[in-house]
């Protein structure tokens, strides 16, 4: 049985939609089945449109589909991405999180692969307690948890961050960060794929 992945995001300015199409393509690659979605926002419009950069990043998204609990149904792995807030993740991901209680009663995201990415402000913005916080949502659902781990010298050479990857908001993705991204990416695929057959 093929893994099927859904990919689903939230980006403010536009790097976690980058890490979730780098992950895409790299699953895609894989051999995976992938549904790349972005969560709903839930900011109200006015503030979007008071800041340029968020508009157009809006904008930008607006060919994406939304994430349902349709999608995690459908899917035998799961890549959530998101910012961190204050050392969690936004609001707006755990928003659809809190979506998904009907499936999660009835079992239906119970033994599934399920990884993670983020990003903040800066390297000790909280980045791993904000991973760490969608683990154990993974943990309650009864997910199989994916992590890079140290399983490839490129977890090193982007900040060895064994728990996924994670980056600086506002630092553009270079060839080391996308590596580590298909890495996990792929990583994630392969043990969908061993827990579904």
């Amino acid at each position: 049985m093929s893994t099927k992945l859904t990919i689903a995001f939230y980006s403010t300015y536009g790097l976690n939609r980058a890490v979730a199409e780098t992950a895409e393509a790299a699953a895609r690659a894989a051999g995976a089945e992938v549904r790349l979605r972005r969560v709903p926002e839930t900011a109200p419009q006015e503030v979007i449109d008071g800041q340029e950069a968020w508009k157009a990043e809006q904008e930008r998204q607006a060919g994406i589909e939304i994430a349902t609990a349709a999608d995690m149904e459908w899917a035998n792995a799961y890549l959530l991405i998101a910012p961190t807030r204050f050392g969690s993740v936004a609001s707006q991901m755990r928003a659809f999180i809190d979506t998904l209680g009907g499936l999660w009663f009835e079992g239906k995201l119970a033994d599934k692969a399920a990884s993670a990415m983020t990003s903040a402000q800066n390297q000790n913005g909280g980045q791993e307690s904000t991973l760490v916080s969608l683990y154990t949502t993974f943990m309650h659902w009864g997910s199989v948890i994916v992590v890079p781990g140290y399983t490839d010298p490129v977890v090193f050479e982007t900040g060895g961050n064994p728990y996924g990857f994670s980056h600086s908001a506002g630092a553009e993705l270079g060839e080391k960060d996308k590596a580590h991204i298909r890495h996990q990416a792929v990583r994630l695929v392969e043990m969908g794929g061993r827990l579904a057959a």
